[in-house]
């Protein structure tokens, strides 16, 4: 058996393959291992996109924006032992970028307003092999702009038990005049 890179059939092996395919019949009373898909309709989403349509996400550019600091080590250590409380989360998981940037703008300055100090943001990974997951590249490029550097003072990656790199640990800045 020869090791062949490219994976793709050529023209004489795929004849081969559809003639033999099609002569294949189905054993006597067993179930086909992979029955038929069937259609279900997708739920609707949860956030409504009406709510954010006069917010819209920044556009992408690839340009370099001031980026929040990282997380200090105690602080990332102590969020991922537990000894830390989160005190608030969002999962973005399912959202466009605009209902995601709308529904996370809200989230941080409600949370901010609260006094709330550290959220947890689940992005996911993606749905793809390589993880390049479109909410978990431009979340942090997000965090960078105006809008939100007024309430997140920090994020860093969450630890493997809250999300990996598919959530972030974000520190929102105090409120002014509150110390504790």
């Amino acid at each position: 058996m020869t090791n062949r890179r490219d994976k793709t059939l050529s023209d004489d092996d795929r004849i081969l393959w559809n003639k033999v395919a099609r002569s294949a019949v189905p054993l006597k009373g067993t179930a086909p291992l992979f029955p038929e898909p069937v259609s279900v309709e997708p739920e609707p989403p949860l956030v409504s996109s009406a709510l954010f349509s006069e917010i819209a996400p920044p556009p992408l550019v690839r340009k370099e924006h001031k980026v929040a600091r990282s997380l200090d080590r105690p602080t990332h250590t102590k969020l991922a032992k537990g000894r830390l409380d989160i005190d608030a989360k969002v999962d973005l998981h399912g959202l466009t970028q605009h209902e995601a940037h709308g529904l996370l703008l809200s989230f941080l300055h409600r949370a901010h307003a609260s006094g709330l100090r550290h959220v947890l943001v689940v992005t996911g990974k993606g749905s793809t092999a390589k993880g390049d997951g479109v909410l978990r590249r431009v979340v942090p490029e997000w965090l960078a702009t105006p809008a939100f550097r007024s309430v997140v003072g920090s994020h860093d990656n969450a630890a493997r038990h809250h999300g990996g790199s598919g959530a972030l640990y974000i520190r929102l800045r105090r409120l002014s005049g509150a110390r504790s």
